[in-house]
């Protein structure tokens, strides 16, 4: 998840900027992250593999869902209540992680599931179901590639300057960790609005 931080202690005894060092805005840790769903995915499309196809939506969904619910209820508070040095210390450890798990997270889940709705014969603009499932589909996209990701790698050049701005790392990880709160409500509707579509309630 990037390079370790060297800290001396500073005023307070907090971290000192300077002995930050820049982390790598690629790691190898990175790989499996994007490689298991992706691969996945790959392999249920190639088998044409209904039950394999509904697994990999289901999990990645449930990982996708469950990270940001862990984000906005668990980690938000804690961020806000940490010193600025002490939460961008924290941001610097778990952006690099997110920056690639979340976005695949979420192609895949999306990918997969407008597959199954094929397959199943129900991807049909006509239904409510599916438009409601759309719009919802388009909001989750707007806050994860205009806002989510983009802070992200904010973050990550940030961290890559001589002296990085510490309130900033801290301010934007705060930011992002409080918006997967939303995000995640805006997905437990997705979920209800899918379980309608799989009970075959297309007018709900």
């Amino acid at each position: 998840m990037g390079a370790a931080v060297h800290v001396s202690p500073g005023v307070g005894g907090e971290p000192s900027a300077a002995h930050r060092t820049s982390p790598p805005l690629v790691t190898w840790r990175a790989v499996p992250l994007v490689a298991v769903p992706v691969g996945a995915l790959l392999v249920a499309l190639g088998l044409h593999a209904f039950v394999a196809l509904d697994y990999v939506h289901v999990m990645n969904g449930a990982l996708w869902t469950g990270i940001d619910i862990f984000l906005g209820l668990v980690i938000g508070p804690i961020l806000g209540r940490m010193s600025p040095p002490a939460r961008a210390d924290f941001v610097q450890r778990l952006v690099p992680t997110m920056l690639f798990l979340m976005p695949t997270l979420a192609a895949v889940t999306i990918t997969a599931g407008i597959y199954l709705a094929l397959s199943a014969g129900v991807f049909n603009l006509a239904y409510p179901t599916i438009q409601a499932a759309g719009i919802l589909v388009i909001i989750l996209a707007a806050q994860g590639f205009g806002i989510f990701l983009p802070n992200e790698l904010r973050i990550v050049l940030e961290l890559r300057r001589p002296q990085p701005n510490i309130a900033k790392i801290g301010r934007l990880g705060l930011l992002n960790a409080q918006l997967a709160g939303v995000q995640a409500a805006v997905q437990i509707a997705l979920i209800f609005v899918m379980a309608s579509l799989a009970a075959g309630l297309v007018y709900f």
